[in-house]
């Protein structure tokens, strides 16, 4: 008599085929080239960030917070480096915190934001909440270690407010067209209204 044999399931096989051992040098240089791969996607500062009469004042506050969202995600890059410039600028004063703040900063961008690979430790898998708990309470370490927390949130509040003032007051107005904005102008249809036409 023939024993049953258990089929083999397409998720296994593929299971067996992607747990390659990574190691966390590979998880650092992955991401430190998904870190430089996104900062290089900023918007040219002259041509288009500061560009001569792109600035106006909007007609209304709803009109600033819609240019505002806009902006946002168009200058997401440009608005980070303004940031993070703001927050180096006040810390240097303080070059100890400066460092420090700058490593925590890389750990959690390297660590978290930009890893596309799970992080492996002596053959194990870290659990993504355990790297999340480990760079927390690194970051609570650097804040009792250093105690120049008010300079950089001033610095952080400082960027943020740049980066307001520039995204309500810089008209996109033929900066960009996204495909959401475009379907609620009415310029293009939806799938379902596109299908009625055929």
């Amino acid at each position: 008599m023939l024993s049953p044999t258990k089929p083999t399931s397409s998720a296994s096989v593929s299971a067996a085929y992607t747990t390659i051992p990574i190691s966390v040098g590979d998880v650092i240089s992955r991401s430190f080239q998904n870190l430089s791969n996104a900062v290089s996607r900023y918007r040219p500062w002259q041509q288009e960030f500061v560009a001569a009469g792109a600035f106006d004042r909007p007609d209304s506050l709803s009109a600033a917070g819609i240019r505002l969202r806009r902006n946002a995600r168009y200058f997401v890059i440009n608005y980070g480096i303004i940031i993070a410039a703001c927050a180096a600028a006040t810390l240097l004063g303080a070059p100890v915190a400066l460092m420090v703040y700058a490593a925590v900063f890389v750990l959690w961008l390297v660590l978290h934001f930009f890893r596309e690979d799970p992080v492996v430790v002596w053959g194990h898998h870290v659990d993504d909440r355990l790297v999340i708990g480990g760079l927390a309470l690194v970051t609570v370490l650097a804040v009792w270690f250093t105690g120049e927390v008010t300079y950089l949130l001033n610095g952080v509040a400082v960027g943020l407010l740049i980066s307001a003032i520039h995204g309500a007051l810089r008209n996109p107005d033929g900066l960009f067209l996204d495909e959401e904005d475009a379907v609620f102008n009415g310029l293009i249809g939806t799938s379902s209204a596109s299908r009625s036409y055929r």
